[in-house]
Order: structure tokens, then C-alpha cells, then sequence
């Protein structure tokens, strides 16, 4: 949106809203034997592919499209789309505008949010490749899709104070680490006209060279107090580097099943849910290792030297250090890293 529209310690209170989440409720199913589909549109015309043009269809009757500049904005725009019963909620941006969109609607949608469809405007969109979409997408096109009844399902991210439970962020690919500073390259790459998967390929490269070549001093070679542990088991998750157990170099999550540039981290056969990439240490051969890696090579080998892949639905994070997610940075401290609600996606 425009500019950081909320802080983390700031988010409402489960429970501040319930009255909210009644009337929702009850939009959802007054909105049944609608014949024509009522769609809330959330446009950020700072996104990328927004600059300078007009939204779409916004002369429609049955189009709802609003321009939040605020995080109050946001949150106030969302509750009266629910009280609307609105049957689709349009986001018209970036990947960070989809963050945006489901952390202030956390409180007001709960686990019932209407079917969600994503114009692909930012810089990245990682989420239209996991979902398929051409980056030339339009409203008029997913709509007709939306009456064909194409759809997808993903759960996002949902990551809350481990000290206060009130509040929380949802998204899609959060890193720590090292992550953060190719979060920075990528800043970077994008300034220099670099969009999409190309992007994230030379992010990716310049990464790499620097881990393989750095001195020491070099951030690209240090690692942050990490500790992840299965909220499950109560265990560790295992770390086999050769520094510190409480260090990480790096670590993803994701519940994305497709990535930018075909890649394939977690395998092949990617299994719904949420995954974690850690990497212990960043040792130089493994690092040289990381593009196979990516697309797919793996062996008992990794593991013994830091490398792992895990599936766990929650994960306590403790974290002395900024994670991103979704382009995004936040601070660091004792978080509950989870699968957030079920939601429906519209796709070609």
C-alpha cells in the first residue's frame, strides 16, 4: 500500500470485533441467492503495473473498488466488504498488497474469507506463479474463470506473538538471515528494471557469490540466533552446521507449491501445507551446491552438513533478528509460525 500501513505490535485484538465477525457472518449468507456477484476490489496504484492506469470496470455497478492508503483505511474498507457479503475480494497489487489485505482482515474474516482473486501488479507476484496466473491477467478474464469455476486452494503463513497471542501476519514466504539481505538485492534489482523470476534469479546469483567468496566480516557469511522448534513434539529441529545450534545462516517457510523459475526446493512431489528450507551454516561447497539444490537435487549428504527440508503445520520461532515476510521486514523476538485459514483462489 502506501508504505507500511500497520505494525506488528499494533494489530487488534482477537475478540475486539466478534460483533464485526456476527454481521460478516451474516452478509455471507444473505449474499447466497445473489444472481449478479458482488466483487470488492482492494487496488494499490503504487503497485508496479498500476502506475498510470485506471482500474478496471469501475463504472460496473457490481464493482466495488477502493484505494486504501492507510492501515485503518484497510481494516475499515475490509469490515464493510463483510457486511456487504461480498462475493469475491479482489486484490489489484503486489504480493505485499496480498499481505497487507489478509493481516488486517485476520480479525474481521476469521477462518470464512470469500474467494480471493489476484490481478498479478507488483514487481515479484510470486504468488501468480505458485497460482498459475499470467502476469497479463485481467479482472474481466478472472471473472469469467471465477463462473467457470476455476480455483485453488492455499493456506497462508500465519505468524503471532508467542507473548501475546492478540494479534498477527499473514503471508506467504517468510525468511530469516540471510534471506533478508537478498530481500535488500532484490530491492536493488528491481531499481536497476528487474522484475518477476528474472529478478529473483539475479537476487539469487549475487547471493550466492558473495556467501561463496566473502571474507570474513562479510554479512552474506554470518548467521543469526535462531531456534525453531516443533510445537508438536516440543523438539528442535535438527541442526547439523559446524558453528552454533542456536545459529541459523537461513531459513524459509512457505506453503507455496510452485516457485519463479521452475525451482523446485522442497522436491518434485511438493506436499500442501507449510515447509521450511533451513541452511545451518553456510558452508562454501554447499553454497556452490544451492542452484541444484533449488531445482531439485538433494541427498543424505546435505542434511549431515546443515542443509534441511521439514514439514510441520507449527513451529515456534525465536528469533534475534528481522524476518521478512513477503518483501516485508519485521522484528525479531518469540513468534508462533503456523498455517493460517483455508483460502479459495480464483485461477485461469
Amino acid at each position: 500500500m502506501y508504505g507500511t500501513i500497520y505494525e506488528f505490535e499494533t494489530l487488534p485484538t482477537s475478540g475486539e470485533h466478534d460483533g464485526r465477525r456476527k454481521s460478516a457472518s451474516l452478509a455471507r449468507s444473505a449474499q447466497r441467492g445473489r444472481a449478479v456477484p458482488l466483487v470488492g476490489i482492494i487496488r494499490n496504484p503504487r503497485s508496479h503495473r498500476n502506475k498510470g492506469h485506471a482500474p478496471e470496470m469501475a463504472d460496473c455497478s457490481n464493482i466495488l473498488t477502493e484505494t486504501p492508503r492507510t492501515r485503518t483505511d484497510l481494516y475499515g474498507v475490509l469490515e464493510s466488504f463483510a457486511r456487504r457479503g461480498i462475493d469475491y475480494l479482489v486484490v489489484d497489487g503486489g504480493d505485499g498488497t496480498v499481505r497487507d489485505v489478509l493481516t488486517c482482515g485476520a480479525d474481521i474474516f476469521g477462518e470464512e474469507w470469500p474467494t480471493f482473486i489476484v490481478l498479478p501488479k507488483g514487481k515479484t507476484n510470486a504468488l501468480a506463479i505458485d497460482l498459475g496466473l499470467p502476469n497479463q491477467w485481467s479482472l474481466a478474464e478472472a471473472l469469467a474463470a471465477a463462473h467457470k469455476g476455476n480455483k485453488l486452494t492455499r493456506r497462508p503463513l500465519r505468524i503471532s506473538s508467542r507473548e501475546d497471542s492478540n494479534g498477527c501476519i499473514q503471508g506467504f514466504i517468510l525468511g530469516t538471515g540471510a534471506f533478508a539481505l537478498a530481500t535488500e538485492a532484490g530491492q536493488e534489482a528491481h531499481r536497476r528494471g528487474a522484475f518477476n523470476s528474472f529478478a529473483v534469479g539475479l537476487t539469487v546469483l549475487w547471493g550466492i557469490i558473495q556467501t561463496l567468496f566473502g571474507r570474513a566480516g562479510n554479512p552474506w557469511r554470518s548467521c543469526t540466533p535462531t531456534r525453531l522448534v516443533n510445537r508438536h513434539t516440543g523438539r528442535d529441529l535438527p541442526y547439523q552446521g559446524p558453528g552454533r545450534s542456536d545459529e541459523r545462516f537461513m531459513a524459509v517457510a512457505t506453503t507455496f507449491e510452485r516457485f519463479p523459475l521452475g525451482a523446485r526446493p522442497f522436491g518434485s512431489d511438493v506436499a500442501p501445507g507449510m515447509k521450511l528450507g533451513v541452511i545451518d551454516w553456510p558452508v562454501r561447497w554447499v553454497i556452490a551446491l544451492l542452484p541444484a539444490v533449488l531445482f531439485g537435487f538433494w541427498g543424505k549428504f546435505l542434511e549431515r552438513r546443515g542443509v534441511h527440508r521439514f514439514c510441520a503445520s507449527a513451529v515456534d520461532l525465536e528469533l534475534d533478528g528481522s524476518f521478512i515476510l513477503d518483501g516485508e521486514a519485521f522484528p525479531g523476538g518469540d513468534y508462533v509460525l503456523e498455517e493460517g485459514p483455508q483460502l479459495t483462489f480464483v485461477v485461469p
